[in-house]
């Protein structure tokens, strides 16, 4: 009897310390399938592969979907938000960024009918670009487009910049080719576009993606926590899995 009354002492015992162990991290995102998405199967690629290294090392994570400028606003002013993602690497002193959750391959998207030929991003001057507003590009593409080397149009979303490039009121616009890919298939938005949008032959770049902590002691712990449960799972199994590549 008092054999069976520690057993259940201890079983209740390590029942309360897992429970005290395992912290909830809750982070922003956007509906930017197929990496994120409230109604995306595992809430996305990226997000799997997220929680996976967070439940790997014993804790919990819950992601909130906000358009992408109230993503970014919220870590960077409100507390309770440790970190957002998936987001691409770009100099900065506010965020701290996880190691690499994936790979996105990041180009423009053309009209069928108008194929670009370009060599370096300065053969593109006499184009205008569709950009969505509050991404991060690549270092290059996004200082022309400052400087005013690079026109460019912005819009709040990638729906937007395909039906225009669809329609011929855009040349190109930047897009990851995976979000290509499923927006085309799955958004009715661009069914009557769809087949004359197809990704520039030349790619900007294979980027990585990451999440950006707060620059706090909060964002600090997590990120180290995500980083070692990274080291724990197969972030490509998982990305393939959902990108079907």
């Amino acid at each position: 009897m008092l054999k069976h009354l520690f057993i259940m002492a201890l079983s209740i015992c390590i029942m309360l310390s897992a429970t005290v162990r395992a912290d909830v991290l809750t982070m922003p995102s956007l509906d930017w399938p197929p990496y994120s998405g409230k109604s995306l199967p595992e809430q996305g690629a990226s997000v799997a592969v997220v929680r996976a290294a967070v439940e790997a090392m014993g804790h919990e994570l819950n992601v909130e979907f906000y358009p992408w400028s109230r993503t970014v606003y919220l870590v960077k002013n409100d507390a309770q938000y440790a970190g957002y993602f998936p987001e691409y690497y770009y100099e900065t002193d506010e965020l701290l960024f996880s190691d690499p959750i994936g790979t996105g391959p990041l180009g423009f998207v053309e009209n069928t009918n108008q194929p670009i030929e370009w060599s370096s991003l300065d053969d593109l001057a006499s184009h205008t670009i569709g950009v969505v507003r509050g991404y991060v590009n690549t270092p290059e593409l996004d200082a022309r487009i400052a400087n005013g080397t690079l026109k460019s149009s912005a819009v709040t979303n990638d729906t937007q910049n395909l039906q225009k490039v669809g329609r011929e009121r855009l040349p190109l616009a930047v897009v990851d080719a995976n979000v290509l890919a499923y927006l085309k298939e799955n958004d009715p938005a661009l069914s009557a576009v769809k087949d004359k949008l197809q990704m520039n032959k030349k790619l900007l770049v294979d980027k990585k993606l990451y999440i950006a902590f707060a620059d706090n002691e909060e964002g600090r712990k997590w990120r180290d926590i995500v980083n070692e449960g990274l080291k724990k799972i197969d972030i490509e199994q998982i990305m393939q899995s959902h990108l079907g590549n």
